[in-house]
């Protein structure tokens, strides 16, 4: 706040000597009623004044939801055993490791797998050197390396084999899907039966951001309502986004509910766990307001800088109602289309108490 009203003043003597120099666009000060100002170009550039015109924006009530970043569970695989064994080694050991295509994931011991690459040895032996018609060596073959695939292993490790004629003592895992390890569910040394978790993978490129309402609104909260995000942890940084799903179960004991709102999570910046806040917008309505930096407050009321004609604006006392989305109700003082200062007004009521040496709203009221 001293850092804002240091550079107001500056603002203000700068703008000032510029125009005792030059007297750019000057009016005759008889000429203004009190609580008016006229301002010349080079005033209105560098005090960055801008205009807009009253009308209606959507505004409601406000609330704040805490909640934090999750896993996206759509994006989540889970890698488990095909066929029982024994982890002889994990190639990965901690989560948040990237895991692509074709990584060796872990080695197994498996008598059932070992046992079908003996069926997969002896018939490519037996095809190449026996002619029994009876036989069928290549549906024999087949068979194995069908197994082999569902167990887990790839066309290339199934031709290594029958290339090396030698059967492995364990069976190394390839990764068929790229993804970010979650959580690994076993160690090595364990032995898992058919199907039993490995580890699960996820993509990290969209997230879940999950937050907790009570039951006072959770009955406003409806899928697709936008929600604004900030996050703590990355100040500044504000994201968009539209409510995915609201629990249809409410708890009993704690009448509090679960949204969840499904983002973009670009270069992995979002780390899970962190927290999040949620803003979400209810009992929306279209009603006049205005920008709230436009709107200048003190102990005696509300007020604006109402544009009247070329570089002349006035102070106009105003009624303001309920603040949401960065915009405020006017509920007196002005009317649609007024145009209105909404960048730069502190400073002009800055500059009006700096020549004139009084306030520009002393002795008026909400009368227009």
């Amino acid at each position: 706040m001293r850092k804002q009203t240091l550079y107001f003043i500056l603002m203000i003597l700068i703008i000032s000597c510029g125009e005792n120099k030059k007297n750019i666009g000057a009016t005759n000060p008889a000429a203004l009623s009190p609580g008016e100002l006229h301002l010349s170009d080079q005033q209105i550039q560098l005090g960055n004044i801008t205009t807009d015109s009253l009308k209606k924006h959507e505004l409601g009530e406000d609330i704040l939801l805490m909640g934090k970043v999750n896993a996206n569970q759509n994006k989540m695989v889970s890698i488990s055993s095909r066929v029982m064994g024994r982890i002889e080694r994990l190639y990965f050991k901690t989560t948040g490791d990237l895991i692509s295509v074709g990584d060796p994931l872990y080695e197994i011991y498996s008598e059932d797998l070992n046992m079908t690459v003996r069926e997969l040895l002896l018939a490519t032996e037996k095809k190449k050197s026996l002619k029994n018609p009876d036989v069928d060596y290549e549906k024999i073959l087949q068979t194995a390396k069908t197994k082999l695939i569902l167990y887990g292993l790839t066309n290339e490790q199934i031709g290594r084999i029958q290339s090396e004629k030698k059967e492995p003592f364990t069976v190394k895992i390839l990764s068929k899907v790229a993804g970010v390890i979650y959580s690994i569910d076993t160690k090595e040394g364990n032995y898992v039966m058919e199907g039993n978790n490995i580890l699960h993978l996820t993509d990290y490129s969209t997230v879940w951001v999950e937050a907790q309402v009570y039951s006072d609104f959770i009955y406003e909260i409806r899928p697709s309502m936008e929600a604004k995000i900030s996050f703590p942890s990355l100040p500044g940084k504000e994201v968009y986004g539209n409510i995915g799903f609201v629990n249809p179960e409410l708890n009993p004991s704690s009448k509090i509910n679960l949204v969840r709102v499904e983002i973009k999570n670009p270069n992995n910046e979002l780390q899970l766990g962190s927290l999040a806040y949620l803003s979400l917008l209810l009992k929306k309505k279209w009603i006049l307001s205005l920008p709230t930096d436009a709107i200048i407050k003190d102990g005696k009321g509300s007020t604006v800088w109402l544009q009247f004609g070329k570089n002349k604006f006035k102070s106009r006392m105003v009624q303001t109602g309920i603040e949401s989305n960065g915009y405020t109700e006017i509920l007196d003082g002005l009317n649609a289309g007024d145009v209105v200062v909404v960048t730069g007004a502190y400073l002009l009521n800055s500059e009006y108490v700096f020549n004139k040496g009084t306030n520009p709203m002393e002795g008026h009221s909400h009368s227009k």
